[in-house]
């Protein structure tokens, strides 16, 4: 949807917003530090969540989630990098390959892109018909209205970065013998789709921007302003109604270690 400027709504946004290192790094120590004691809630409390990342090539998607996935126990954490889906995948409905990623009780799922690609890249490539991408926003909405409704927290990232300073990250992992492998002629593709792109995004958004899982879409220009601001958004929406208050040690357990590590020490 265009904004009273006549922009469209990514193209509103303001580019400009940075953030210094040392805030950065206080930042980003702090919103870590949330995770752990989210996770830990959960794993107590078997509070489930679905993290979306959705956004521009090259706007620092695997950045966030490695800063999140940094600090969290593998047991209770799962990243789904999703590509295009498999000859199996598409015999079922496109919807099906996510079900089985979908977490357990205690459980964080983040998806590096997701269900999003049925409007975004399957329209704009044209994988999927125009009545098959009408009809899934709805889908979509009744699917994470499912997922809100059993519980499930969701918190949705749409990063955005301008064209410059896409071409200048290609660049940068051009030159970099180990980003190069995240190069593929299809940035070419979607760079010159560049208009195309921000119209079946902007259609996303509007259309599947709802209370039950609402979309916090970010100026990601400047990483470090993106990253921790992504993260913040997630630990909000993950920690909403949750107690995360460490749960109390049983005091039988306590003793019992107590002695033996008194026992074990000499003297």
């Amino acid at each position: 949807m265009d904004d009273q400027s006549g922009k469209r709504r990514l193209e509103a946004l303001d580019m400009s917003a940075k953030l210094g290192s040392k805030e950065y790094d206080a930042r980003l120590g702090a919103v870590q530090l949330r995770f752990r004691q989210i996770q830990q809630a959960y794993l107590n409390s078997k509070e489930k969540a679905v993290v979306v990342f959705e956004g521009w090539d090259a706007a620092g998607k695997g950045g966030a989630i490695r800063r999140m996935a940094a600090v969290m126990d593998p047991r209770g954490f799962k990243v789904w990098p999703i590509a295009a889906p498999t000859p199996t995948e598409l015999s079922h409905h496109y919807l099906a390959r996510f079900w089985s990623r979908l977490p357990a009780k205690g459980e964080i799922a983040v998806f590096d892109r997701s269900w999003y690609g049925r409007v975004l890249v399957e329209r704009v490539e044209g994988f999927a018909s125009e009545p098959e991408w009408r009809r899934a926003y709805d889908e979509i909405n009744g699917f994470e209205k499912l997922l809100v409704d059993d519980g499930v927290k969701i918190a949705k990232i749409f990063l955005y970065i301008d064209r410059d300073e896409q071409l200048d990250r290609f660049e940068r992992r051009l030159h970099d013998p180990l980003k190069r492998w995240k190069l593929s002629y299809e940035d070419f593709r979607n760079r010159d789709k560049w208009d195309e792109y921000l119209t079946v995004a902007d259609d996303m958004l509007d259309r599947t921007d709802t209370a039950a899982a609402p979309w916090t879409v970010i100026a990601a220009n400047s990483k470090k302003y993106a990253r921790v601001t992504a993260l913040e958004t997630i630990a909000d929406r993950l920690s909403a109604g949750v107690n995360l208050a460490p749960a109390e040690l049983d005091p039988e357990l306590e003793k019992r270690f107590t002695a033996e590590i008194a026992a074990a020490k000499p003297g």
